[in-house]
């Protein structure tokens, strides 16, 4: 009988640390997927202002910064999930790098200090971005490591843990880019 007690109570305090060690490992995958909000949204303020500068020296990229200011508004919709954030944020990075390299076109723009500053920010956020995604990929392997490795995987099982998806780079920025295209253009 006592054999049989001090057995369950082992059970229950492994189940117990199991389920702490799992709580523990989802809130820090919330917590990683906060920073990479915080980025973002440090970002996305960015744009008005890179958009005014912009559009005090082009004409030939309308579409362009209306396209990038119509993802920011998306973007800022509160009832957007992970996923949708994670996809406009790859589209809002796609058309921004666009704009950066069509702005080689206008000499004036590029030599402007106030378009130098934006430029700045703007890598420096994209660099704090990369860093905070490359964090939350790390927690998430991990949360995901202790739900499918045994014995983790007994007691994730039973409290309905899933899986969750890592950030993935769009197929279209793992591309080569081609130096050659570059100047052609």
């Amino acid at each position: 009988m006592i054999i049989a007690l001090v057995l369950i109570g082992f059970i229950f305090l492994v189940g117990i640390f199991f389920y702490n060690s799992l709580i523990g490992k989802k809130n820090q995958v919330t917590n990683a997927f906060s920073a990479i909000d915080v980025m973002l949204k440090k970002r996305f303020d960015l744009i008005p202002n890179l958009v005014e500068v912009v559009k005090q020296y082009t004409t030939y990229e309308q579409g362009t910064l209306t396209k990038i200011v119509e993802l920011r508004a998306k973007a800022g919709s509160p009832n957007i999930s992970n996923a949708e954030k994670a996809d406009l944020d790859a589209q809002l990075s796609s058309s921004v790098k666009g704009l950066m390299l069509n702005i080689e076109n206008y000499p004036d723009l590029k030599a402007n200090t106030n378009f130098i500053n934006l430029q700045t920010t703007w890598t420096e956020s994209e660099e704090q971005i990369a860093a905070a995604r490359r964090t939350y990929n790390a927690s998430v392997t991990d949360y995901n490591n202790s739900i499918m490795m045994f014995p983790g995987s007994l007691f994730a099982g039973m409290l309905n843990f899933q899986p969750i998806a890592v950030l993935e780079t769009p197929a279209e920025e793992r591309k080569n880019i081609s130096a050659k295209e570059l100047f052609n253009n």
